[in-house]
C-alpha cells in the first residue's frame, strides 16, 4: 500500500469519526426538540453511571463529550493531512479525542444502537492502539 494510501484512508478514518460524533449530536437535538416521534433506536441521553442526572444536564452533558470529539477528530484529521495546522498535532488530539469519546460512550452506554456504540468503540480503541502502542503510522509513511 502506497504511502499517499495510508495518508488518505487514516485521515479519512479521523474524519469520518469525527463527523460520526454529529450524528449522535443530531440524535440528541431531534430527541429534545421533537420529542415524542420516531427515532429508531436513539433515545434520550441517560447515564446509567450517575442515574440521577435529570435529562436537559445529561443531554447537555452527553453533547459536550460529542462536541469535544467531533471537533477534536475532524482538527486531527486535518492535521495529519497536513491541512491548517502543523502534522505534529494530530497524534495528541487523536488520542485525547478518543478517550474523550470512548468515555462519553461508557458513561451514556446503552443510550444509543448497540451497532453505532460498539463501532466508535472499536474506532476509539484502534486509534488508542495505533497510535500509543504501535506508534503508527511511521513517520516515513508520513512525509516525515
Amino acid at each position: 500500500m502506497s504511502d499517499q494510501t495510508i495518508r488518505l484512508i487514516a485521515a479519512g478514518v479521523l474524519l469520518l469519526h469525527g463527523l460520526g460524533h454529529g450524528g449522535a449530536l443530531a440524535a440528541l437535538a431531534w430527541i429534545r426538540l421533537r420529542p415524542g416521534t420516531p427515532t429508531g433506536s436513539w433515545h434520550a441521553a441517560r447515564s446509567w453511571l450517575v442515574t440521577s442526572l435529570p435529562a436537559d444536564t445529561a443531554t447537555t452533558i452527553a453533547s459536550a463529550f460529542w462536541v469535544v470529539s467531533l471537533v477534536g477528530f475532524v482538527i486531527a484529521a486535518m492535521s495529519f493531512w497536513g491541512v491548517v495546522i502543523p502534522g505534529s498535532v494530530w497524534r495528541p488530539l487523536a488520542v485525547a479525542s478518543a478517550l474523550v469519546s470512548a468515555t462519553g460512550i461508557v458513561m451514556f452506554f446503552g443510550t444509543w444502537p448497540m451497532f453505532n456504540t460498539l463501532a466508535a468503540l472499536g474506532v476509539n480503541v484502534a486509534v488508542l492502539v495505533a497510535v500509543l502502542w504501535l506508534r503508527w503510522p511511521p513517520e516515513a509513511a508520513l512525509g516525515g
